[in-house]
């Protein structure tokens, strides 16, 4: 009970159940309107051998060909089978050519709002130039007042802060909390906003959506994961608060990333990208693409998506890592309604003995999201693939490792809305120490969860069965 009354007031939940009811009852205008998005055909598109070898980029540029040589050995140290890992490489690669896998930075896990939260104040804090922001949910409140202060404070000193918040997903937030903001002086753009009057291109976009969680500070460090900026957050997942009316209350499971290093200016990239797309206003002259040096031995690739895009790279990444996984794939997710190529990259690699691991939500306020995931649960049972249901908290975490050495955080859900319908962002890192980081994560989640027996889950009720079948009916727009 005391989870769902949290659920019910969470803006994030909230602004799903308003989207979710609109769009069911809008479902067939869209459809006569502006026809369907589709998702590509991942067998074409993965099954064609890259013609071009593993290149990776450093601070200097692109390495030789020799150099890339030498770091791909020293993976196959960690993974195992080189020309398994190459093949993937290079598949990924052929995927997203235009995002390269960058070496030497420094990248630190980050568990929960509060520890967040703490490293991106003090980021902001200390920033001497430029404050780039892109959210989802910007919420009013304690959380987002005091983000607020700061970046007004930053602005007045002279920092150029420019804010990109979502329109849907700050809809309860008051107009007047980002008018003031503007008239300080930070440039904020309202992406794709829900007042067709005051969109600025010819067609009304209110299915697609700006769900990045992306925070770069002076060019040199980023944010990126699954935390929106809400009061929600404000207290971590171990821990049981009590709430204004009294009642008990759970904390939220996210995760976030810090990264350090050149490949932060591929994360700046899709920023200016976005801001661009939106008709922001003409930024002012800063240095965005301060030089960058070494930082750490992580490698590092940003992938950033957008609604409607037929190349679809961070599904087409997910299908690839999946696809070539030899050991394991282990995937914690806030919400899945998965597409028929992702059960069938999961059934596959389970068959071919893969240990594959779900963690998912125990509780959502929109049954027609969470009945819709659930009802693919008993075909991916039978097939062998573990899933796990998190207790104790509010599970909002999308986060995925691949046989020790492949592991991505960022903001898509693995469902048709991420892939299709929004604009998302994701980190991947290559590399074992940081993926041991996050298998530690994943045992620690793993330990909290329940796990969904197939002979159980058979004898579920008929009426559970019968709200699993009516929430598939709409899932192409959950």
């Amino acid at each position: 009970m005391a989870i769902s009354l949290q659920l019910r007031r969470h803006p994030e939940f909230l602004v799903r159940r308003w989207c979710t009811r609109f769009m069911t009852a809008t479902m067939l205008c869209l459809l006569m309107l502006t026809g369907c998005a589709s998702l590509p055909n991942a067998k074409a598109a993965l099954e064609t051998p890259a013609s071009h070898k593993v290149q990776f980029d450093s601070a200097q540029g692109a390495l030789p060909a020799k150099k890339s040589q030498v770091i791909l050995k020293q993976l196959k140290q960690e993974v195992g089978n080189l020309d398994i890992l190459q093949k993937h490489l290079a598949l990924e690669q052929a995927i997203n050519p235009e995002n390269p896998l960058v070496l030497g930075n420094k990248v630190t896990l980050l568990k929960d709002g509060p520890s967040t939260y703490k490293a991106m104040f003090s980021a902001i804090r200390n920033a001497r130039s430029t404050i780039n922001l892109e959210t989802y949910i910007f919420e009013d409140g304690q959380v987002g007042d005091e983000f607020a202060e700061l970046l007004l404070d930053k602005q007045a000193h002279g920092v150029q802060v420019n804010l990109i918040y979502d329109s849907v997903g700050s809809l309860g937030t008051p107009k007047d909390f980002f008018q003031f903001m503007a008239d300080s002086g930070i440039h904020v753009v309202e992406f794709n906003p829900v007042n067709p009057l005051a969109h600025n291109s010819k067609t009304w976009l209110l299915n697609n959506r700006d769900h990045r969680k992306l925070l770069v500070v002076d060019g040199r460090i980023a944010f990126v994961g699954g935390i929106n900026i809400s009061n929600a957050y404000s207290s971590g997942s171990i821990l049981r608060h009590r709430t204004k009316t009294g009642g008990s209350s759970f904390g939220w499971r996210d995760t976030h990333v810090e990264i350090a290093g050149p490949a932060v200016a591929e994360f700046q990239k899709l920023f200016l990208d976005t801001w661009q797309k939106q008709s922001g206003a003409p930024l002012a002259r800063r240095d965005y693409f301060p030089q960058l040096s070494k930082q750490g031995d992580e490698i590092v690739r940003a992938i950033g998506s957008v609604a409607n895009d037929p190349a679809s790279p961070i599904y087409l990444t997910l299908l690839s890592v999946i696809n070539h996984a030899e050991r394991q794939v282990h995937l914690t997710n806030a919400y899945f309604v998965p597409d028929p190529q992702l059960i069938k990259a999961l059934i596959d690699a389970a068959r071919r003995g893969v240990d594959v691991k779900l963690i998912l939500p125990s509780h959502s306020d929109s049954w027609i999201v969470f009945n819709a995931g659930r009802s693919h649960y008993t075909k991916l049972l039978r097939a062998g693939v573990k899933i796990y249901e998190r207790r104790g908290a509010v599970m909002h975490a999308k986060t995925a490792t691949i046989d020790g050495v492949w592991s991505t955080i960022g903001s898509t859900n693995l469902d048709w809305r991420s892939f299709l319908h929004n604009d998302e962002i994701n980190a991947v890192i290559l590399g074992s120490d940081f993926a041991n980081q996050m298998e530690a994560m994943f045992a620690n989640d793993l330990a909290q969860s329940d796990q969904i027996e197939l002979k159980q889950w058979q004898r579920r009720p008929i009426t559970s069965r019968f709200k699993e079948w009516l929430s598939r009916l709409p899932e192409y727009w959950l």
